[in-house]
């Protein structure tokens, strides 16, 4: 098989890596719109050539979308409206719905799986790109049923063989559950960060005193903004759902803390604490 990665980023070029360190592919090309991305990752080795799109859709067996969710649509649409009935297309993108609901209707929507893995670092650009990024993290396919069989099939055995436990969802399924467990930490991350970025403003030892739990905290912040603002506006009701709960949480706490009230505080944290049983 051959495949084709478009965008050679965090995800696009771990994947990359990771078809190739499980012999998936004879060969692995990329494409990359920035001629200094595209460079780099021929230098690490993420791909075995940089091509146009024309020249994926004559030679790849498999093409991989790994760009900004903002771009998938439009692209996807492109590529379908080219794709032979024996290729594949598929995208990683951390939101579903408009990818999927743009698509629904297209004579070759059958070519297309919709998947996202659930991974990532706060790294970007074909540095970041890591071998094994994979193994053991879940992936999500969703609207299975929309692919065709083999074209969903090819792209399960992919991921099994990088380790990755399956789990499928509808679209709307996956966006709303990726604004809990995903978007709403980096909207969180985001702000936190500059909240202490206002108040170094005032005190500028701040930074001296920040531990581990601040850093740990804040290491979302560091995220690509060209990557993370379109996902909050393509995933924009979820996540403003999720937001108002987050402020209201918030709220009931800062109310606590203003009437000295201990025991409310730590019955507050106890059933916090209950997140341990679920990530062990």
């Amino acid at each position: 098989m051959k495949a084709t990665v478009i965008g050679l980023g965090l995800i696009g070029g771990s994947f990359a890596l990771s078809l190739k360190d499980n012999a998936l592919c004879e060969r692995v090309t990329g494409i990359e719109h920035s001629e200094k991305s595209a460079q780099r990752a021929l230098e690490l080795g993420l791909v075995d050539a940089i091509v146009t799109l024309d020249e994926a859709l004559a030679e790849s067996d498999l093409i991989v979308l790994a760009t900004p969710v903002d771009t998938l649509p439009i692209l996807a649409t492109k590529i379908l409206n080219r794709l032979r009935p024996d290729q594949i297309l598929m995208d990683m993108g951390s939101t579903k719905q408009e990818l999927c609901e743009v698509t629904m209707m297209h004579p070759h929507r059958g070519r297309l799986v919709a998947t996202h893995p659930m991974w990532g670092t706060e790294n970007s650009g074909p540095e970041a790109a890591v071998h094994g990024a994979f193994k053991g993290r879940t992936v999500v396919i969703c609207d299975r049923h929309l692919s065709d069989d083999d074209a969903a099939e090819q792209v399960e055995k992919i991921y099994r063989t990088l380790g990755m436990p399956i789990r499928y969802m509808s679209a709307e399924e996956q966006d709303m559950h990726c604004a809990y467990v995903s978007h709403i930490s980096h909207i969180t991350s985001f702000a936190l960060a500059l909240t202490v970025l206002e108040k170094e403003r005032e005190e500028e030892h701040i930074f001296d005193l920040a531990g581990g739990g601040f850093e740990s905290t804040v290491r979302l912040a560091k995220s690509l903004p060209q990557t993370w603002a379109p996902i909050f506006l393509e995933n924009k009701y979820n996540i403003l759902d999720v937001l108002r709960e987050h402020i209201h949480q918030l709220q009931i706490m800062r109310r606590m803390i203003e009437r000295d009230d201990r025991e409310g505080l730590m019955e507050a944290m106890q059933r916090a604490n209950k997140i341990r049983d679920i990530l062990k």
